[in-house]
């Protein structure tokens, strides 16, 4: 009698309703972080190329703070070491949610987008460097760049082009894009401090010790919270390890969990889901377009700057690695995830949206900017060429991911539409209570 193979798992399963729910949720607030992350990089762009642009250097070079713990900082540099703190405190409640609670709590749905993201972030490195490998000089410092993914970027246009993706896919972008975030502050933390004090970066450990003995308690009172997390930053910033890295710690000592003591599931959000609700418009609304002002004023000088800027093997790896980098990473490592498991796509899915999701992936602009300016100095030259590689590179990615996904828009509109159209009384659709019990 012959044996029948058994079922193939879906490598972009659908998920729970609640979290499609709150997926969607989380991609509309960053969507319009995105939109606000657009205007303030071509206000920047607009205003360093005018007859103005010294004012722009002066406020951007202006220093303000106290000396103490070396907090005496330019505005550029505020924006980049403290307001980035803030992103990564919200990526990192995202990750830990996700994987503590979220559908992404199961180790065989985790494994394709975390896979898919060291692919993503591996390849790019590796072509960045095989392009500068004769350069010679300082100019492989910069291989980290382009291995990051700008989440609000990548989702606004997401949101503009392609209005009916597939949850799973949606939720595999959003997955994908925090954990290499997550990877890239990693390597910031390893590969970027320059100077390291471990008798600041210890002071630091009590009030993050303290953080997180609060949250650990549902104490929610922000003028113990507040203080504990800058003075944590602070310190994190005197030690010499990138201060972003305090935001990551910070956020994995939040509980995700609601208390069962206080009654479970009906207590209402739990600590971490609390705090990103109060947070992360502070960070997609404020703290990431400032700090895209400040880095993204760059002098292009015209078609012959331009040129100019592209020449150097620097900008054009950081070119190479967003463009194909990404989208050979992302695809290949996706691809390979199916053909040694036994996972395969949906049905009504092709191989040309998971292209589409990996060309978009290469939008790497937040952190490639705050990489660039950690390899090779604010303000120099070649830090000037990376802010035009970053650019146009994520230009590049954005434009041919938008072909693709565009294209595609309309089977994705099938698709949603098959999924909810038979909805109960309880507001949730069929197709998910279905597949909860399968």
């Amino acid at each position: 009698m012959r044996s029948t193979p058994a079922q193939r798992r879906p490598l972009f399963p659908r998920g729970s309703w609640r979290e499609v729910s709150r997926i969607g949720t989380v991609l509309q607030r960053e969507t319009v972080g995105g939109s606000l992350l657009l205007a303030a990089t071509v206000v920047a762009l607009v205003w360093a190329n005018s007859p103005w642009s010294s004012a722009y250097s002066d406020l951007r070079d202006l220093t303000v703070g106290p000396d103490a713990l070396h907090l005496h900082l330019s505005l550029g540099t505020w924006a980049a070491d403290g307001l980035l703190a803030i992103f990564f405190f919200v990526a990192g409640l995202e990750l830990k949610r996700q994987f503590v609670a979220g559908d992404l709590r199961d180790p065989r749905r985790a494994a394709v987008p975390v896979v898919a993201a060291v692919g993503g972030m591996a390849v790019p490195a590796l072509l960045f460097t095989l392009v500068n490998l004769r350069a010679g000089g300082d100019a492989l410092q910069g291989w980290a760049i382009p291995t990051a993914t700008d989440i609000a970027f990548a989702l606004a246009v997401l949101a503009v082009v392609s209005t009916h993706l597939p949850a799973g896919l949606r939720t595999f972008l959003l997955t994908l894009a925090v954990v290499d975030d997550l990877l890239a502050i990693t390597i910031i933390a390893i590969f970027y401090t320059r100077e390291l004090h471990p008798l600041l970066l210890l002071l630091a450990l009590v009030p993050l010790a303290l953080f997180g003995l609060l949250v650990q308690k549902r104490v929610r009172s922000w003028w113990l919270l507040i203080p504990l997390a800058v003075l944590t930053w602070s310190l994190v910033h005197a030690s010499g390890v990138h201060a972003t890295v305090a935001g990551v710690l910070l956020a994995f000592t939040v509980p995700v969990l609601r208390s069962q003591a206080a009654g479970g599931p009906e207590a209402g959000p739990g600590m971490a889901e609390h705090l990103e609700h109060k947070v992360r418009p502070l960070s997609a609304g404020f703290a990431v377009p400032v700090f895209a002002f400040f880095a993204a004023g760059v002098t292009v000088g015209g078609f012959s700057g331009l040129a100019d800027a592209l020449s150097d093997t620097v900008a054009l790896g950081i070119v190479v690695g967003l463009v194909a980098g990404k989208t050979i990473g992302v695809l290949g490592a996706t691809f390979l995830m199916s053909r040694f498991t036994r996972a395969t796509l949906d049905e009504g899915l092709r191989w040309v949206d998971v292209l589409g999701l990996a060309v978009l992936a290469g939008i790497g602009f937040t952190v490639s900017l705050l990489i660039g300016d950690l390899a090779y100095g604010a303000g120099s030259e070649r830090d000037e060429h990376v802010k035009v590689g970053v650019l146009v590179g994520s230009l590049t990615a954005a434009l041919v991911a938008a072909v693709i996904l565009r294209l595609r828009n309309r089977t994705y509109r099938r698709l949603c539409a098959e999924e909810e159209h038979d909805t109960d009384s309880d507001g949730v659709p069929d197709v998910y209570e279905t597949d909860a019990h399968r």
